[in-house]
């Protein structure tokens, strides 16, 4: 290792005075002022890459990132999930903890429980299609379930899509809400009214309504409780998203019109709720934060688990999924699906990290062994010739 220092005085005995005078007038040096600083003499350190430093780097790294890599990809592996996708014989398969279950509620297939609907369905209908995707549990989930929807070739990432919104509207200012920017056309207004929520993220709002069943032994069905708020990101709740100044929502947004694609307009997305309701309103708020890729999913609602319950949150056995069909996806043939997963301390089932932990470990591991060869193989010959007679 190199190391190197100076000082100032040493080497320039000239003043560092920034001007000059002269007869004529004062002339400006531009030369920088002689400190270690500006003209580049500060210390410096330089390693020395040698056999001895760079073969038990190789294998330091190899060592620590392997096993970490393995137990990241364990856990995820462990986390259970159900994802329900399209499947023609969707009743003939079931969800054990080692595969992930596929069953459709898109309707593609003629023998898909929701052909119907998704032949039939336009946005903006006034007549619900609902359609049951019957599945079976062979392993329960014990702790919290988290539901989740998933959209496939949706590219909520395009860049005029993703610019379609106007923030300062929805963080609940008047003057936006009365008049919208122009990002957000062609949904800025309707009706010459003002729309609200303006954009096409919040024209594109998902819509369809999923219903749990568990099938009691007797045949009888059981609603499974779905918790529909804490889904958000607590920023987006109370930070970036806001209603506008007032107790009645429905005079605060008087004067404005609803998204096109919008059954209802905004202030009865929840009205039982005034804390769920309105630009507040978490499945609006959840959807507004826009996906990278074309296939995603976002968080629908949480199963929770009972305090003091040694039950499992889902048991094991047949289950019933009712699905009122309002959103459809033929026309850009995108697909539905609906997951069902837990989640462990370090999230949701993901093996991507635990594989990137393993390949990096494996490759240092190997360069290590390689370069010891070469070095074993090479390094005596040259410094023997080194050596002189």
């Amino acid at each position: 290792m190199m190391a190197s220092s100076y000082n100032a005085k040493e080497e320039d005995g000239n003043p560092s005075s920034a001007t000059v005078h002269g007869g004529a007038g004062t002339v400006k040096n531009k030369k920088p002022d002689n400190t270690a600083f500006k003209q580049q003499r500060l210390p410096a350190w330089q390693p020395i890459l040698t056999a001895g430093t760079v073969l038990p780097a190789f294998f330091v790294i190899g060592l620590i990132f392997i096993p970490i890599g393995i137990g990241l990809f364990v856990t995820s592996n462990n986390i259970k999930e159900f994802e329900a996708c399209l499947y023609s014989v969707y009743s003939k398969y079931s969800f054990s903890s080692l595969s992930t279950l596929q069953i459709d509620y898109t309707g593609v297939d003629l023998s898909s429980p929701c052909f119907n609907c998704s032949q039939n369905y336009i946005w903006n209908s006034t007549t619900p299609c609902t359609c049951s995707v019957p599945f079976s549990l062979d392993q329960p989930f014990e702790s919290n379930v988290f539901m989740y929807y998933g959209l496939s070739n949706f590219y909520q990432n395009h860049r005029r899509y993703v610019k379609s919104r106007d923030d300062s509207q929805l963080n609940g200012d008047l003057s936006s809400l009365k008049n919208p920017s122009k990002e957000c056309e062609p949904y800025r207004t309707s009706e010459n009214k003002p729309i609200a929520p303006c954009g096409a993220i919040a024209n594109s709002l998902f819509n369809d309504t999923l219903d749990l069943y568990y099938i009691d032994p007797n045949g009888s069905r059981t609603a499974i409780p779905l918790v529909k708020k804490g889904i958000a990101w607590w920023t987006d709740k109370h930070v970036k998203f806001r209603n506008p100044a007032g107790n009645n929502l429905t005079v605060v947004f008087q004067g404005t019109s609803k998204p096109v694609n919008w059954r209802k307009p905004v202030y009865e997305l929840d009205p039982s709720d005034s804390d769920n309701n309105g630009f507040i309103n978490e499945d609006f708020i959840v959807w507004m934060r826009t996906a990278a890729l074309p296939t995603f999913r976002k968080l629908y609602r949480i199963i929770q688990k009972k305090p003091n319950n040694m039950s499992p949150t889902l048991p094991r056995g047949q289950y019933i999924l009712d699905v009122t069909y309002n959103y459809p996806v033929r026309s850009f043939e995108g697909r539905k699906r609906m997951i069902l997963s837990t989640i462990s301390w370090m999230g949701g089932k993901n093996p991507f990290l635990g594989i990137a932990y393993i390949t990096v470990g494996s490759v240092c591991f190997f360069l290590g062994i390689v370069l010891l060869i070469i070095h074993h193989k090479y390094g005596n010959r040259n410094n023997n010739a080194d050596i002189p007679n």
